[in-house]
């Protein structure tokens, strides 16, 4: 009988414990998260690559059809640094899939953004490797190998591949509230430079847009960078960052988590060894919230994702295709 009354204890001991740390209210990591959604219901619209379906991915043709046809919230994109230390935007760290490269150098499967100079990227066409829903590929005649415009054609489309500094100069005064979701894609020293290069030319140049840009990596050595020595950029989670938090998530401990980034941004689930993780969980979100982290998905493609995810009320849905999020919008009105 006293073994029972012990173990009783005991238990109601761990009960009471987890329902303090649960009530206890969590250290925010900024007041002020320009992130979080404040429309329940309707979450944020960023276009994953400018709309990779819609568009020439992280072209300014297709950050412009995002803005101007679908009214994005968010513009999200990935970096890369040049040859002479310049910062474009591109999801692969080779120019092979969406450029014409391979009509100027056919020697070798793949051509690195480090190799080259602005300069020289900018001779390549963007939209050639593009394909529409319709399985055409429009940009492809726009120019010619040896067209003597060729350069003013592809600058005047949008076409060219993408400095980080045009694309802010191209929204600073027209669209102040515009958002930015970027990850750091070098990693070592040149991710290093990407991320000095990117806190210089919004402390000198756009410092309005400062608080609007929130950072990632799946570099740890860029992530610690970050945080030391870039202190006043937006951070979001690390992967290493998003399994602890998700961890103590799991076990409801986030009382003492340490998390100190502005957004979470994550897959609807992972999978461990075989095992899938959910992570489209309403009290995740929740959790996130009382710490003032925003809950950012990607990337969400279907109509009934989009659906799932706002009812649950997360803060962000990163799609290529922002004229279906458009569509499936409708309903939420």
């Amino acid at each position: 009988m006293k073994k029972i009354k012990i173990i009783g204890c005991c238990l109601s001991a761990v009960f009471a414990f987890f329902v303090i740390i649960n009530i206890i209210p969590a250290k925010k990591f900024n007041s002020e998260n320009v992130f979080i959604n404040h429309n329940p219901g309707k979450p944020m619209l960023a276009a994953h690559r400018g709309g990779a379906i819609t568009s020439p991915e992280n072209t300014l043709m297709a950050y412009r059809n995002a803005v101007a046809s679908y009214d994005i919230d968010i513009v999200e994109s990935d970096i890369w640094i040049t040859k002479d230390g310049k910062i474009v935007f591109s999801h692969d760290g080779t120019i092979d899939r969406m450029s014409d490269i391979s009509l100027f150098d056919n020697t070798k499967d793949e051509h690195e953004i480090g190799d080259y100079t602005l300069d020289e990227l900018k001779e390549f066409n963007f939209g050639y490797g593009f394909k529409d829903k319709k399985g055409n590929y429009p940009y492809r005649e726009l120019v010619t190998v040896d067209q003597p415009d060729r350069r003013e054609v592809l600058k005047e489309s949008g076409l060219q591949i993408l400095e980080v500094e045009s694309l802010f100069k191209e929204f600073y005064t027209t669209k102040p509230d515009l958002l930015f979701i970027v990850e750091i894609k070098n990693g070592g020293e040149q991710g290093f430079k990407a991320v000095q290069a990117l806190d210089d030319l919004l402390t000198n140049k756009y410092p309005e847009f400062k608080k609007n840009v929130v950072i990632g990596t799946f570099h740890d050595e860029i992530s610690k960078d970050l945080r030391e020595n870039h202190p006043d950029l937006l951070r979001g989670a690390s992967t290493g960052d998003a399994c602890r938090f998700i961890i103590s998530h799991i076990f409801g401990v986030n009382i003492f988590s340490k998390a100190d980034f502005a957004c979470l941004q994550i897959p609807t689930s992972y999978k461990v060894k075989g095992v899938k993780i959910s992570l489209d969980r309403k009290t995740f979100i929740k959790r996130a919230h009382r710490r003032n982290i925003a809950v950012q998905y990607w990337t969400i493609n279907t109509a009934e994702e989009m659906r799932q995810l706002a009812a649950l009320g997360c803060d962000c849905i990163m799609t290529d295709d922002p004229e279906l999020f458009v569509e499936v919008a409708k309903e939420w009105k």
